[in-house]
């Protein structure tokens, strides 16, 4: 056993450690869009119901803007000087936005510093997310054994459906507790402070983190440069475009099946909000089962062709699904529905991840993930909920969220049919300087030249 190791502790409680501040990112993610409705209440407050709502929404998804600005910075920081120092950065960062977040008094006290700080909060949070997926699911794939990397950063977006079942049980138990009233007036900052009481917890277990040995043997004697990474993301461009396009599907699934789905529930089928929230408890435990599973079914049978049998499905399905809810809603109607997308989004999900550290070269692994990322969840996924909302109000049709989601799956599965085209290195080939399968030397010509 190598030093490193040796002080870093088993595979499992490195993995632990890793995945902890990433839970706090999708908590914090999750608990603004559950509550979206009473921090329309609070902070934009408006006459029509549906404006006060979309100024809300449209903040949730602003966040996601300075998400690829957060990727390029925060991304070159993770690959110049370590994977562990870049994941402390972005913890720091996000427990600063959380807690301006819960902290912010009401429009009625302060006007319209009220929206402001929620912005800046929202803008903090998404910084640092920017690099937080990209930084945490390369650190998984450079501990990973032979033949289980799928399996192991597959636990990236796990440990995040962990934050959505802690932050819908909360939400149960917070309706069970305190009235509609109490929930629109302040009962929707418990969340937030609760998220904030976790950060010293987590800020300890992710400083315990030791740097990955494949990062320390590659920069061993050269540690590259911002220049030497940002001219490498500008030659593999074309990586970064096809990793965008994959990410597409996933951006927008993730939101619509988990921060979407209780002001969905309640707003647009008219369910009880416990009804809501017990759903989306269903989608997160589903989610956390499936993701790691499809991770390592494509360690044995490849990724291509299990994410175009997933994206396929989702193009197919999603839209004749959402129709037979919304004609007649009910508590189990929906919780069939969303335990089918659930199913659907842990396949491609668990593979997608891991395609992405696959595909990247070695100097702007971290930096090429977060980016492809970030500009997919600014793009696409961010403002999911809000455009779900503008095409139900645009069109009267309650379904058409299942149009949105069936249009980035058919994006996707252009994106998996050029990662099949250009031969990516996905789990076929030798191993590179920083511990992950390389194409062909030939192939990678063709893929960046």
């Amino acid at each position: 056993m190598s030093t490193v190791q040796q002080r870093g502790g088993t595979k499992f409680g490195r993995v632990f450690k890793v995945v902890s501040g990433n839970f706090l990112e999708m908590f914090d993610f999750m608990v603004y869009g559950f509550y979206a409705s009473a921090i329309a209440h609070a902070i934009f407050p408006n006459a029509s119901g549906y404006v006060s709502l979309m100024m809300s929404l449209m903040t949730f998804g602003v966040g996601f803007l300075m998400r690829p600005i957060g990727a390029l910075v925060l991304g070159a920081y993770i690959d110049r000087h370590g994977r562990r120092k870049g994941l402390i950065v972005s913890l720091a960062l996000m427990s600063v936005g959380v807690l301006i977040i819960a902290l912010t008094p009401t429009y009625q006290r302060i006007g319209m510093a009220a929206p402001l700080l929620v912005l800046v909060g929202r803008l903090l949070q998404g910084f640092s997310a920017g690099a937080e997926s990209g930084g945490v699911s390369v650190y998984l794939a450079e501990i990973a054994p032979p033949g289980k990397r799928g399996l192991y950063v597959a636990w990236q977006s796990a440990s995040q459906q962990v934050a959505v079942i802690f932050a819908a049980v909360l939400g149960v138990v917070l309706r069970l507790v305190l009235s509609e009233e109490q929930i629109m007036d302040w009962g929707w900052r418990i969340p937030f402070i609760v998220g904030s009481l976790i950060v010293p917890v987590l800020f300890y277990i992710r400083r315990t983190l030791q740097e990955t040995e494949s990062f320390q043997k590659r920069v061993t004697g050269h540690a590259p440069s911002l220049r030497d990474i940002y001219v490498g993301l500008l030659t593999h461009w074309r990586l970064v475009l096809n990793a965008v396009l994959l990410v597409t599907l996933t951006s927008v699934m993730f939101y619509l099946i988990t921060a979407y789905t209780p002001t969905y529930g309640k707003e647009v089928l008219k369910l009880t909000a416990r009804d809501a929230f017990v759903v989306t408890v269903c989608v997160g435990i589903s989610n956390f089962i499936f993701v790691p599973v499809m991770g390592a079914v494509s360690d044995r049978f490849g990724r291509v062709r299990t994410l175009i049998v997933f994206a396929v499905l989702v193009a197919l399905t999603a839209y004749p699904a959402m129709a037979w809810l919304v004609a007649e809603p009910s508590f189990e109607r929906m919780l069939m529905v969303l335990l089918w997308l659930s199913f659907l989004y842990g396949g491609y999900q668990g593979v997608m991840v891991v395609s992405l550290t696959e595909m990247m070269p070695a100097h702007v692994r971290a930096s090429g993930f977060s980016i492809a990322y970030s500009l997919a969840q600014a793009i696409f996924g961010g403002f999911t909920p809000a455009v779900s909302t503008w095409l139900i109000h645009t069109t009267g049709d309650k379904a058409m969220p299942g149009a949105w989601l069936a249009l980035s799956a058919i994006i996707s599965c252009l994106g998996v049919w050029m990662l099949h085209g250009t031969k990516a290195p996905v789990s076929k080939g030798h191993r590179d300087g920083a511990g992950l399968k390389a194409p062909n030397t030939n192939h990678t010509a063709r893929l960046v030249h």
